[in-house]
C-alpha cells in the first residue's frame, strides 16, 4: 500500500521513494515522482482512466485519425520505429529520408558538397516557426559539440531588427551560408517572410539561392512547389502526419542533428527504447503514466499547478522553451472532445539550475503553491574540468539541486526528479519521447485532443483579418486626404478605431510617408494622412 505524501516524515518518503522510483537500465534513466502528491487512492482512482488511455495510444500508433479537423494521423512515434508504420511504403519513406539527410549532413560537413563559389559552406541559416525553430533550437543547444560542424542561425521570428542583426552577423559568409527553410503547409507567413528577407540578402551578397537553399516541407505544398520550380539544392519531406510540436524525430531535428555532426542514429534509438518502454500498460512500471498520474492529481485534473520546469545542464537550457509548445499547445483546450467547455491545459515555465537558485527558486519555496517542479539532472562530468583544490564543479551542482529539492519538500511543495546516467543524443531523445508520452495519455485522463491546435489557428485568422484592415486602410489614406480616427472608422466599417490607432501608430513610426497631427497620448485628438 503506497503512504501518502508527507513532506514532515524522512521515513514515509523513503519508502514512497522505493515504491515509486522506475528505473531502466539499458538508457541509465531514473523517475521519481515520490515528492508529488500522488497517493494509492488516486492509483486505483485513475486505474480505469488509464486502460482507456492505454488502448487510445495504441489506436494512435496503429494508424488510427487522432486529428478529426484535418483527418489526419498522428505517426511521429513512427520516425523512430519505422516498422510501426501502417504500411509497407510509408515504412520505406521514412527509413529512406533518414538515409538521405545522413549523406547530406556527411557531404556538406567533408567538403564534398560545396557552395555555389566552390567554397565549403560555413554556416546554416535555419528558417521556421514555432516546433520547426524550437525543435532545431534545442538540437543544435543540447548536442553540438565545440569545434564540430557547422555554426547555427535562426529566422524564428518576423522581428525585423532580430533579422537585421542575423543577417549583419553572416553578412560577409552569406555566400557560403547554407539556407534551409521550414514550413509544413508552405503557407505560414512567418517563414515565407523570412525566406523573402533572407533571399534577397543572400543574392545581394554574391550568393545563389537554388544551390544554397534547403526546403523542409510536405511533399505537393506551396514551398515544395517553390522549391521544384526553382531547382533548390534538396528537398525533406515533412510528412502530413507529423505535427509541428512533435516534429523533432522527423527531418526538422534530424537535419540540425547530421548538419553538427551528432549521432541521429542515437537520438533515434533513444526515442525509439522510451517509446517501448512507455508503452507498458502498467501503471507503476510505465514511466510518462507514472508522470501523466503525477500531473493529473497535482493539478486535480483541471491543470491547476504550473510546470517549472530545473535542468540541472546548460545543454538543457532551451528544454523548457521546448516543453512548452509541446504541453501547452497539447493539453490547452477550451473543449473537451464531446463539446463541453473545459478549458485544460498546464502551464510550464522555466530556466536551469543552478541559476534559478538565485531567482525565482524563492517564490517557489515561501510563494504562493501553484506549481510542481520537474527536476532533470546528468550524473556523468566532462573529464576536462578537473577539481582545483578540494573544489569539484559537478558536486557543487549536485548539491544545489539536492538543496532546492529538500527545501521545497520541507515546505510541502511538490516535485519530480528526471535523472540521466550520462547526457547525449540517445538521453535527449528518450527524454524527448518521454514527454511526448506523458503529454498524450494526460490528454486522454483529461478528455481532450492532444493534436489539434484551434487556439492557434484563431489567432492566424485573426493576425490576418488585422493585415487586411491596414491594406484597406492604406488604400483610403492614399488619396491624401487628412482624416481623424473616428473619420476612418466610419469609412472601413470597423466595430472601434482601436484597431486603426495601432496600425497607424506602427506606420507613423517608420519612414511610410505618413503625417499626423494631434496628440499620441490623446487618439481621439489626431489626424492622419499620406503625403
Amino acid at each position: 500500500m503506497l503512504a501518502n505524501f508527507d513532506g514532515s516524515n524522512a521515513q514515509i518518503q523513503w519508502q514512497r521513494f522505493c515504491d515509486l522510483l522506475w528505473y531502466e537500465r539499458d538508457l541509465g534513466i531514473w523517475l521519481d515522482v515520490s515528492r508529488m502528491a500522488i497517493g494509492q487512492a488516486d492509483l486505483d482512482a485513475l486505474a480505469p482512466r488509464f486502460e482507456l488511455a492505454f488502448a487510445a495510444m495504441a489506436a494512435l500508433e496503429g494508424g488510427a485519425i487522432a486529428n478529426p479537423d484535418e483527418q489526419r494521423q498522428v505517426g511521429h512515434y513512427w520516425l523512430r520505429t519505422p516498422e510501426l508504420a501502417p504500411d509497407a511504403a510509408t515504412t520505406a519513406h521514412i527509413n529512406a529520408e533518414v538515409e538521405r539527410i545522413e549523406t547530406f549532413g556527411r557531404e556538406v560537413l567533408d567538403g564534398s558538397l560545396c557552395a555555389a563559389n566552390g567554397q565549403p559552406f560555413t554556416d546554416v541559416l535555419w528558417i521556421g516557426i514555432g516546433g520547426s525553430g524550437l525543435g532545431p533550437l534545442l538540437m543544435v543547444r543540447a548536442l553540438q559539440e565545440e569545434g564540430q560542424g557547422l555554426p547555427f542561425h535562426f529566422f524564428d521570428n518576423v522581428d525585423p531588427a532580430g533579422m537585421s542583426r542575423t543577417l549583419a552577423g553572416l553578412d560577409g559568409r552569406l555566400a557560403t551560408t547554407l539556407v534551409v527553410v521550414v514550413s509544413k503547409s508552405g503557407g505560414t507567413p512567418e517563414p515565407h517572410i523570412g525566406m523573402e528577407q533572407a533571399q534577397a540578402r543572400l543574392e545581394a551578397r554574391g550568393g545563389q539561392w537554388a544551390a544554397q537553399a534547403v526546403a523542409v516541407t510536405m511533399i505537393d505544398s506551396k514551398l515544395d512547389q517553390v522549391a521544384v520550380a526553382g531547382q533548390w539544392l534538396r528537398r525533406f519531406d515533412m510528412f502530413d502526419w507529423v505535427g509541428g510540436r512533435t516534429s523533432i524525430t522527423s527531418a526538422v531535428g534530424l537535419l540540425p542533428a547530421a548538419l553538427v555532426g551528432a549521432d541521429l542514429r542515437g537520438f533515434l534509438a533513444g526515442a525509439a527504447r522510451m517509446d517501448a518502454l512507455t508503452r507498458v500498460s502498467d501503471l507503476l512500471h510505465n514511466p510518462a503514466a507514472l508522470m501523466a498520474a503525477a500531473w493529473f492529481v497535482a493539478g486535480h485534473g483541471q491543470g491547476k499547478r504550473d510546470m517549472v520546469v530545473l535542468p540541472y545542464r546548460d545543454r538543457l537550457e532551451v528544454f523548457s522553451r521546448y516543453l512548452q509548445q509541446l504541453v501547452m499547445e497539447s493539453l490547452g483546450k477550451k473543449h473537451d472532445r464531446g463539446g463541453e467547455v473545459v478549458h485544460q491545459g498546464i502551464a510550464v515555465y522555466g530556466n536551469k539550475g543552478s541559476t534559478d537558485q538565485h531567482a525565482y527558486v524563492q517564490q517557489l519555496r515561501d510563494g504562493i503553491d501553484n506549481f510542481f517542479v520537474t527536476f532533470i539532472e546528468a550524473l556523468e562530468e566532462p573529464s576536462d574540468i578537473p577539481p582545483i583544490g578540494d573544489e569539484i564543479p559537478g558536486d557543487f551542482l549536485d548539491g544545489f539541486l539536492q538543496g532546492t529539492r529538500s527545501a521545497l519538500m520541507e515546505g510541502g511543495r511538490q516535485s519530480l526528479s528526471i535523472t540521466l546516467r550520462r547526457f547525449d543524443a540517445t538521453a535527449l531523445g528518450a527524454l524527448i519521447a518521454l514527454f511526448e508520452r506523458a503529454v498524450g495519455l494526460y490528454a486522454e485522463l483529461v478528455n481532450v485532443n492532444a493534436y489539434d491546435q484551434p487556439g492557434v489557428e484563431a489567432g492566424k485568422k485573426a493576425a490576418a483579418l488585422i493585415l487586411a484592415l491596414q491594406e484597406r486602410l492604406e488604400a483610403l489614406l492614399s488619396d491624401g486626404q487628412e482624416r481623424s480616427l473616428q473619420e476612418l472608422q466610419q469609412a472601413l466599417g470597423t466595430d472601434s478605431p482601436e484597431s486603426l490607432f495601432w496600425i497607424l501608430r506602427h506606420l507613423c513610426a517608420n519612414p511610410r510617408g505618413y503625417q499626423v497631427t494631434g496628440d499620441w497620448g490623446a487618439p481621439a485628438s489626431m489626424k492622419f494622412a499620406k503625403v
